[in-house]
């Protein structure tokens, strides 16, 4: 078995970013005063994507909140999902794990090798942006992949596959240009990009570029409100927050983007699908992270709005999230409720 062939490609479709859950029935072995993770209600919740039809989980993202878990937690949090997902009989489900550094190399390596260890498939990067898009050029960011990849540990039989992040709000500003996923993508270890802003000239220019292989390396977006048109150009799908409590709607958009002949029929619901998903991601737009937790507890019954880790804080009022819900979720609920 050769090195490319042993790496695994995550398969096209819709993923999750699925935010950490805690609980304030116990306090983290750190401070009285810091809620614990919750990894039985993180396993439940991957099981209900599962069941719903989403292709794979990412914990540990931006929405995962990693910058606030210690080293061991983030490794329990992978290894007791990946356990739940095999006793249910999911073994086959992927799981993509966040790195979330910044920018030094021992610690990236460090992050790849504990979430390979604890049963991730693929490592999800975040382009190094500490200095911003005026202190980074295209070449250091390339360098900076090409020196994690070389640091990596593989093991016998099995490697992971690394994805690279590309979230300018995160990171600075800093944006990876298409040239810059061209000359990635040349390592075999790197298997794809998730690319969390509104360009979608830079989705379409990498899933369309002829001299990357693009059986080997996949384009996601961070948004579902880009899913048809990218996916129609080439791209793999969406990782996409809002399916963390919508997932079959954002599930069926796909399956029908993806499609090469549709019915008139099959093109109405498309367009219908992309509208109604479209508008719903305008609350996370509005509400951010909040909007997420909120949403995924009140819709789908996951999570504890009372526990959470500094600096994020609170939930949504009442009153709020009916003006939200009202506004922007009615249309998908009923969808949702139909699939």
């Amino acid at each position: 078995m050769t090195a490319s062939s042993s790496i695994p490609v995550p398969p096209k479709g819709v993923w999750v970013p699925s935010p950490t859950f805690f609980t304030t029935s116990s306090p983290s072995p750190f401070s009285a005063t810091i809620p614990a993770v919750d990894y039985a209600a993180q396993t439940a919740h991957t099981l209900f994507l599962a069941r719903s039809g989403i292709t794979g989980v990412v914990l540990l993202g931006s929405t995962g909140e990693a910058m606030h878990l210690s080293r061991s937690e983030r490794s329990s949090l992978i290894r007791s999902v990946r356990q739940g997902l095999d006793e249910a009989g999911f073994k086959q489900f992927p799981i993509m794990a966040g790195v979330l550094t910044n920018g030094g190399v021992e610690e990236t390596v460090q992050w790849l090798d504990d979430l390979s260890e604890a049963g991730a498939e693929y490592g999800l990067v975040l382009v190094p942006g500490y200095f911003g898009a005026g202190g980074t050029d295209q070449e250091g960011v390339v360098r900076w992949f090409g020196e994690v990849l070389e640091g990596i540990k593989g093991k016998e039989g099995k490697e992971m596959g690394i994805v690279v992040y590309n979230y300018p709000g995160v990171s600075n500003g800093v944006v990876l240009e298409p040239e810059g996923y061209r000359e990635l993508a040349k390592n075999p270890r790197v298997v794809g990009c998730k690319m969390s802003h509104g360009n979608i000239s830079h989705h379409l220019q990498v899933s369309l570029d002829p001299e990357i292989n693009h059986e080997r390396f996949r384009v996601f977006s961070g948004f579902g409100q880009q899913l048809g048109p990218i996916v129609l150009f080439g791209a793999a799908g969406v990782i996409d927050g809002m399916s963390a409590y919508y997932p079959k709607t954002v599930v069926r958009l796909f399956e029908l983007a993806q499609k090469d002949d549709l019915r008139p029929s099959e093109r109405a619901e498309l367009n219908k699908l992309q509208y109604v998903v479209s508008r719903a991601e305008e609350f996370v737009v509005k509400y951010g992270l909040k909007g997420i937790k909120e949403a995924t507890y009140r819709v789908a019954g996951f999570g504890n709005l009372e526990a959470a880790r500094v600096p994020v804080i609170g939930r949504m009022e009442e009153k709020e999230w009916e003006e939200g819900r009202g506004r922007y979720l009615t249309e998908i609920e009923e969808i949702e409720k139909t699939l």
